[in-house]
C-alpha cells in the first residue's frame, strides 16, 4: 500500500514515510492510493474480537510496511490501561434507534485520544523504518482538544519534541488549562492572537517554509504533524467506526449487512472523513450526516458545492468546531474528482487567493449520494442538552449536542428512520458552564464551580484528570501574534535546544 499527495499523485510513499512527513512538501495531504475493501464475512469476524485485535487487522490493510506484531503492539500500548473501564469506544443506546459512540473516555476526555494515544507509537516505529536519524518535531494547531491529546501522547517520547499553538480566547478555560499545565521536557505551548483558521494556516505555512525546514535539518530535526492532516491520525478514526458497527452486530442491535447512518459533529472534516473511508471499505453506512455549529461553511458546501470562507466567524459554545477552513475536505475533493491532482491544485489555489471555490454538479451529485448536512446555533445545542438530560438522564457536551440536534432535524425533514450512530466527541465536563446552563438555567462564571453543580444535579462525577487541573500551576502562558509563530518555533527547537 502506498500513499499519494492530493496535489501530486505521482508522489507515493509507504505508510511509515507518510506518517513521518505528516504533510506533503507540496502542501497536499496524503491519501491511500487505493482504499482497501473488507472481505465478505470480515465484519462478522471482527465482531468476535477485542478492540486492539480489530485495530491491528484494519491497520494492516493500510500499513503494509508494518508487521501485524508491530501494529498489535502499538494498539495495545495505546488502548490498554489508558481508557476508562478498558473500553476505548463504548456505545450507549438512546431510544429505539440512536447509538451514542462515546469517544471521550481517554486521558484527555476528548475523541482526539483515540488517535493521539497511538500516533506516537506509529511515529517511533516509522522513524525506525524510514527515518534518517533526525529528531521529529511535532507541530500542531488546535481548536481545543487536539492540543492536549497530542501533548499527552507525545509527552517525553524519545526522539520527539512537540509544539502546540491554540487560538487565544478561542478555547474553553478547561481546554486552555489542560494545555498550559502539561508536564514533560519535550513540550511547548503558545497562544495565538486570532482564531483557529489563522493558527492552522500559519502552521501549514511553517511546515512548507524551506528556510525553516533547512534550519531544523541543520540541527538534526524535521517536522511532522499530530493534526488530522497526518494519516497516522486518520486511520485510528477509521477503526472506531468499523469497530462500532462490529459492536452493534455483536450485541444483536443490528444484523450483519444492515444499513446504518452516522452523524458526526465536525469542523475540520477529519472525523466524518474517517466514516467515509469506512463506508468505502464496505461498512454498510447509509447517510453520513455532517453536523456544524453557526460556522456552517461545511453545511453550505455539502448542500450547494460552494465553499466560501468570506463570511462572519462565530465564537460558539462548541469551540472545537469554530473552523472555516476545513483541511480534510481536500481529501474528499481528491477522491470525488477522480484523483485529479491538477484540479485539486486549482481548487486549493482558489481557496488560498480568493477564500472560496466551487465544485461542478457532477461532484456535488456524488457528495449528495453519501452526505447530508445541517447546523444549529448555541441555543439549539443548549435545548438539546436539556432534552437529552430530561428524557434519558443522559449528559452530553456542546459538540455532541450539535450532532444530536442536526440529526433530529434531518430525521424530521427526510423521514429517514434508519438506525444511527452519533459520534460523541467530548466529556460534558470539558464545557461545564454551557452544560450547566443547559440543564438548569444557571449562569456560573467559573468552570470548576459549574462542574460541582453538574455533579450534584447529575450524579456523574467529574473525571479526575479534569478536576485536578485547578490545583496545577500553568507552565505555558505566552501569547504571540500570528506573524511571530515561526520565530517561536525556531527559538524553541531550531537552535538545537
Amino acid at each position: 500500500m502506498k500513499f499519494q499527495s492530493t496535489r501530486n499523485k505521482n508522489l507515493r510513499l509507504d505508510s511509515a514515510e507518510t506518517i513521518l512527513k505528516g504533510l506533503s512538501d507540496d502542501g497536499g495531504l496524503f491519501v491511500p492510493v487505493e482504499i482497501p475493501v473488507l472481505k465478505k464475512g470480515e465484519i462478522a469476524k471482527l465482531s468476535k474480537l477485542g478492540y486492539c485485535e480489530r485495530a491491528k487487522r484494519i491497520f494492516a490493510k493500510f500499513m503494509t510496511d508494518f508487521s501485524e506484531e508491530e501494529l498489535l503492539e502499538c494498539a495495545e500500548k495505546a488502548y490498554i490501561g489508558n481508557f476508562e473501564n478498558e473500553e476505548p469506544a463504548p456505545i450507549v443506546k438512546l431510544g429505539e434507534s440512536v447509538y451514542m459512540l462515546e469517544l471521550w473516555h481517554g486521558p484527555t476526555c476528548a475523541f482526539k485520544d483515540m488517535a493521539l494515544q497511538i500516533l506516537p507509537y506509529f511515529l517511533v516505529k516509522s522513524a525506525e523504518k524510514a527515518g534518517d536519524g533526525k529528531k521529529t518535531v511535532i507541530l500542531t494547531a488546535t481548536s481545543g482538544d487536539t492540543g492536549k491529546a497530542a501533548l499527552e501522547g507525545f509527552c517525553d517520547v524519545e526522539g520527539t519534541e512537540i509544539i502546540v499553538f491554540y487560538p487565544d480566547n478561542g478555547v474553553s478555560k478547561i481546554q486552555q488549562l489542560q494545555m498550559q499545565t502539561q508536564k514533560g521536557k519535550n513540550v511547548a505551548v503558545c497562544g495565538v492572537k486570532g482564531n483557529f483558521d489563522d493558527t492552522q494556516t500559519a502552521v501549514k505555512t511553517i511546515f512548507t517554509d524551506e528556510k525553516i525546514r533547512s534550519e531544523l535539518a541543520e540541527n538534526g530535526k524535521s517536522f511532522s504533524s499530530a493534526n488530522s492532516i497526518n494519516v497516522g491520525r486518520l486511520l485510528p478514526q477509521v477503526v472506531y467506526y468499523i469497530s462500532a458497527y462490529a459492536d452493534l452486530v455483536a450485541d444483536g442491535e443490528i444484523e450483519d449487512g444492515e444499513t446504518i447512518n452516522v452523524t458526526v459533529p465536525t469542523g475540520n472534516f477529519g472525523n466524518i472523513l474517517a466514516a467515509y473511508y469506512a463506508k468505502r471499505m464496505g461498512v454498510p453506512f447509509g447517510k453520513l450526516i455532517c453536523a456544524s455549529n453557526a460556522n456552517n461553511v461545511l453545511t453550505d458546501f455539502l448542500s450547494t458545492g460552494e465553499y466560501n470562507v468570506n463570511r462572519e466567524f462565530f465564537m460558539t459554545e462548541s469551540p472545537s468546531m469554530d473552523i472555516l477552513v476545513s483541511s480534510n475536505l481536500e481529501r474528499l475533493v481528491f477522491e470525488l474528482c477522480g484523483k485529479d491532482d491538477g484540479y485539486v491544485r486549482e481548487v486549493m489555489k482558489s481557496l488560498r487567493e480568493h477564500r472560496e471555490y466551487h465544485v461542478p454538479d457532477e461532484i456535488l451529485g456524488k457528495i449528495k449520494e453519501t452526505f447530508a448536512a445541517g447546523y444549529t446555533d448555541d441555543c439549539g445545542a443548549e435545548n438539546r442538552i436539556k432534552m437529552l438530560f430530561e428524557e434519558y438522564s443522559y449528559l452530553c457536551d456542546t459538540h455532541t449536542a450539535v450532532a444530536v440536534e442536526v440529526y433530529e432535524k434531518y430525521k424530521a425533514e427526510t423521514g429517514d428512520r434508519t438506525k444511527t450512530i452519533i459520534a460523541s466527541t467530548a466529556s460534558p465536563y470539558k464545557f461545564p458552564r454551557a452544560v450547566l446552563k443547559s440543564i438548569s438555567g444557571a449562569n456560573e462564571a467559573d468552570d470548576f464551580e459549574a462542574a460541582k453543580k453538574i455533579e450534584v444535579l447529575s450524579g456523574l462525577p467529574m473525571p479526575k484528570q479534569l478536576s485536578e487541573l485547578l490545583e496545577k500551576e500553568p507552565r505555558f502562558t505566552f501569547v504571540c501574534e500570528r506573524e511571530e509563530m515561526a520565530e517561536f518555533v525556531l527559538s524553541t527547537v531550531g537552535g538545537g535546544c
